[in-house]
């Protein structure tokens, strides 16, 4: 069997000398892990670089994969890197990047569209960025959509599997009362049912109070400066709100009593009673019944 002319070599890397193109947020517990296991067993894989096509640079090499090493062997204190350098264009290098990123198993649901969304910009086509990334097209291409309408808050929830992108699709593009026809409709073809149905409506209700983007560091709810007054206000209001349920509780208790005792008193007609039996009508629903049973019965 011939030889690969062209062997993979591994060298050694300053660490200050490799540029991350496309970094990211680390998971400290996972992040903790790979600094340990580093320390106690060295490393088990080089990372990628690629030279960069501008030499004189102080940091000649863009990484291509394996961040987390990169930024453990900083925190070790580690000068040099082991390190797999390819010959491969900028442009080439952030793709291979981005590529190994959307193959990662595990990855925050905003960073696999943040992905797409810069290869996007890089002016590559639906169906290639298909191609590059192992995902379909028509997921590529309504992904790049909600995108571009800056639907952030939509596009976490398809990813992280709360709603289809057909329907964040149809919520995207209808005005308010068309979003209702659409969950409707969701509902009636059985891509939204149960839990994920309650989860479908409380999103639309967050996108159309607080807008279509998520904002950055932490819940929007925790950003509202919280005072005695707003308190008092928030007490003022729940307080209100329990009038009116209890308000509307009794006009329903007393529109109920009617309704009860009118039927107990056309019932003690005999002439209805014969009607209603002619009619076919002689049996109500049971717990009226009961009712007005006990009614007539006091």
């Amino acid at each position: 069997m011939a030889k690969d002319s062209n062997p993979i070599k591994v060298q050694m890397v300053p660490v200050e000398n490799i540029n991350v193109q496309n970094p990211r947020a680390r998971n400290q517990k996972a992040f903790r892990l790979i600094i340990d296991s580093i320390a106690s067993v060295g490393l088990k894989k080089p990372i990628t670089v690629a030279l960069r096509e501008k030499k004189n640079s102080d940091t000649p090499y863009d990484l291509v994969c394996g961040q987390g090493r990169l930024e453990a062997f900083k925190s070790l204190g580690e000068s040099e890197i082991p390190a797999i350098v390819i010959d491969v264009a900028e442009e080439e290098a952030l793709v291979m990047s981005l590529v190994e990123n959307l193959a990662r198993r595990q990855h925050q649901p905003l960073e696999l569209l943040h992905d797409i969304g810069v290869l996007k910009k890089r002016r590559y086509s639906d169906r290639t960025i298909a191609k590059k990334t192992g995902l379909s097209y028509e997921y590529v291409h309504a992904i790049c959509h909600l995108l571009e309408e800056g639907e952030e808050r939509l596009l976490a929830a398809v990813e992280s599997g709360q709603i289809p992108v057909s329907v964040a699709i149809d919520i995207a593009e209808a005005d308010e009362e068309g979003v209702q026809e659409a969950l409707a409709d969701a509902y009636q073809s059985g891509h939204l049912r149960g839990k994920k149905l309650l989860i479908a409506k409380k999103l639309v209700e967050r996108r159309h109070k607080l807008g279509k983007a998520l904002k950055p560091g932490g819940s929007e709810a925790g950003r509202i400066r919280v005072s005695s007054e707003n308190l008092v206000r928030a007490y003022e209001r729940e307080a209100d709100r329990q009038r009116l349920i209890i308000k509307k509780a009794e006009i329903t208790q007393n529109r109920l009593l009617f309704i009860v005792e009118a039927a107990r008193k056309l019932l003690a007609d005999e002439n209805f009673t014969t009607l209603l039996r002619a009619e076919g009508l002689e049996t109500m629903p049971r717990p009226l019944a009961d009712l007005v049973t006990e009614r007539g019965t006091r």
